[in-house]
C-alpha cells in the first residue's frame, strides 16, 4: 500500500513541476508567444485608442480651436469692409438741407431762408460701404504672435495626452494579461485540490485515512473553485475596463505579446524627458507670459491705418440713389492718458512671466524626480520578481515533501493544506511581481517620454 502511495507522490511531483515550469515560461517567454484568434496586440490596442479614445478626441477639438484663433488673431491686421444702410426722415433745419444736399437735390429755392428755418418733413435713404486698413497695430502682431505660440503648446499637450492614454492602455492591457494569468493559475490550484481530495478518499477507501480528511480536502476544493470563479469575474472586468479606454463598448481581448523594453542609463531617461509634451507646453507658456508683458508695452504705441467709405443716398428708393459721394481717410489714434492703466497692465504682465517661469522649473524639477523614481521602481520590481520566483520554487518543493508526508501516513492533512494555500499565494506573488516589473518598465518610459516610440509607433503613422 506505502508503494502505491509513493507511486502516487511521485505522479504529482511530476505533475507540481511541470505545473511550476508552465507558470513561469509565460512571463520569460511573452514576447514569443503567439495570439490567439480575434486577439489584438498592445500595440494594435494603443493604436485604436490613439484614433478613438474620447479624451483623445476631445484634446484634437481643443488644439484645431487654437489653430482657428490664429485666422482670428490675424483677421485683426486685415481690411475690415461694412456695409451700413440708414434710413432717416426729419424736420430738422441742419438734417433736412444736408439730407438734400447728399442726394444732390439742391435748388435756389432751397436757400430761401424760410424753408432753411422751417423746412418740409424729408426721407433720407442712406447705404455706406466702408473700409478700414491697419498700417501699424503693435497689439495686434503681438496677440498673432501669442495665439501662434498658444496652437504650439496645445499641439505638444496634445502629444502628451496620447502618450498619457497609451501608458493607461498598457496598463489595462497588463491587467487583462494578470486577471488572466490568476485565472490560470486558479485553475491549477483546483486541480491541486482535486488530487488532494483523490487522495483523501483513496486513504479513506484504504482505511489508512479519517473521513475528516476528506471533509476538510472537499472544503479546500469548494475555497479553490470560488477563487477561479473571482478571477474569471476580474477577467470580464479587465477586458471591460480595457474596451472603455479603446472607446469600443465591448470587451476586447489582448494576447500576451508586448514590446521588449531594457533598461538604459538614468540619464538618457533625463534628457529624453525634457522634450515632454507638457514641458514643452508649459515653456511655450512661458514664452506667452512674456509676450504678455509686450502687449501690456504695446499700449504705448500708436494705431495707424487708412480707410475709405462710398456713399449713395436717396429720398425715395434706395436701390436707384440720386447722390453718391465717396471719401477716404487716414488717422492715427495714439491715446495719451489712461489713469496709469498701462503701467499697471505692464507690471502685472512681468509678475505673471515670473510665475510661469517658477512653474516651469518646479515642474522640471518634479519631472526629473520622477524619472529617478520610476528608475528605481525598475530596478526593485525586478529583484521583486527574482525573489517570487524563488518563493514559488520553495513552496512548491515543500508542497510536494509535504504531500509525500501526508501520503506515507508522516503528516496530517492540515499541513499539506496549509502548504498548497502558501504554494498558491507564491503562485499569485509571482503574477502580480511579474506584472509590476513590466509595468515598471513602461511607467518609466511613459515618464520619459519615449512611451510611443517604444511601441513602435512613430508620429508620422499615427
Amino acid at each position: 500500500m506505502v508503494g502505491s502511495f509513493q507511486s502516487i507522490g511521485r505522479w504529482i511531483f511530476l505533475a507540481a513541476a511541470f505545473t511550476g515550469i508552465a507558470l513561469i515560461l509565460p512571463f520569460d517567454g511573452w514576447t514569443d508567444v503567439h495570439r490567439h484568434p480575434g486577439q489584438m496586440t498592445v500595440v494594435e490596442a494603443v493604436r485604436i485608442a490613439l484614433g478613438e479614445n474620447h479624451e483623445i478626441k476631445a484634446m484634437k477639438s481643443l488644439a484645431a480651436a487654437q489653430t482657428e484663433e490664429i485666422g482670428i488673431a490675424r483677421s485683426h491686421l486685415l481690411p475690415k469692409i461694412s456695409f451700413e444702410g440708414r434710413y432717416l426722415r426729419t424736420n430738422n433745419p441742419g438734417y433736412a438741407f444736408m439730407s438734400k444736399l447728399n442726394q444732390q437735390r439742391i435748388e435756389a429755392q432751397d436757400f430761401n431762408p424760410d424753408l432753411l428755418n422751417h423746412p418740409d418733413a424729408v426721407n433720407d435713404f442712406q447705404s455706406t460701404v466702408a473700409i478700414e486698413q491697419p498700417i501699424f497695430m503693435k497689439k495686434a502682431l503681438v496677440g498673432l504672435e501669442m495665439s501662434r505660440i498658444e496652437s504650439q503648446a496645445r499641439e505638444e499637450e496634445l502629444k502628451r495626452k496620447e502618450e498619457e492614454i497609451a501608458f493607461q492602455v498598457v496598463q489595462a492591457c497588463l491587467n487583462v494579461l494578470r486577471a488572466k494569468e490568476y485565472e490560470r493559475v486558479s485553475g491549477v490550484g483546483v486541480a491541486d485540490a482535486e488530487e488532494h481530495l483523490r487522495v483523501a478518499r483513496l486513504r479513506y477507501q484504504n482505511d489508512v485515512g479519517q473521513y475528516a480528511d476528506t471533509l476538510r480536502a472537499r472544503t479546500a476544493l469548494s475555497e479553490a473553485r470560488q477563487r477561479q470563479n473571482a478571477a474569471r469575474k476580474n477577467v470580464s472586468l479587465a477586458r471591460r475596463a480595457l474596451g472603455l479606454l479603446l472607446a469600443t463598448g465591448d470587451s476586447p481581448d489582448v494576447g500576451d505579446a508586448l514590446p521588449e523594453l531594457t533598461v538604459k542609463d538614468l540619464s538618457f531617461y533625463g534628457q529624453t524627458a525634457q522634450r515632454r509634451g507638457d514641458l514643452q507646453a508649459l515653456a511655450f507658456r512661458a514664452e506667452i507670459a512674456g509676450q504678455g508683458v509686450r502687449a501690456a508695452e504695446a499700449g504705448y504705441f500708436p494705431y495707424i491705418g487708412v480707410g475709405g467709405a462710398y456713399q449713395f443716398n436717396d429720398h425715395n428708393d434706395p436701390l436707384r440713389p440720386e447722390g453718391k459721394s465717396w471719401q477716404v481717410t487716414a488717422f492715427l489714434r495714439w491715446e495719451l492718458f489712461d489713469g496709469a492703466r498701462r503701467g499697471y497692465e505692464r507690471s502685472k504682465a512681468r509678475h505673471l512671466e515670473s510665475r510661469s517661469r517658477e512653474f516651469l522649473s518646479a515642474m522640471q524639477q518634479g519631472v526629473s524626480y520622477r524619472i529617478y523614481e520610476a528608475y528605481l521602481n525598475v530596478e526593485e520590481a525586478g529583484k521583486n520578481m527574482e525573489l517570487a520566483r524563488e518563493t514559488l520554487a520553495t513552496a512548491e518543493e515543500g508542497g510536494r515533501l509535504l504531500r509525500l508526508r501526508y501520503e506515507n501516513e508522516l503528516a496530517p492533512l492540515g499541513e499539506l493544506l496549509n502548504a498548497q494555500t502558501v504554494v498558491e499565494q507564491a503562485r499569485a506573488g509571482l503574477v502580480d511581481r511579474s506584472t509590476d516589473y513590466r509595468l515598471a518598465l513602461f511607467a518609466l518610459s511613459f515618464e520619459s517620454g519615449t512611451i510611443l516610440r517604444d511601441l513602435g509607433i512613430e508620429p508620422n503613422i499615427r
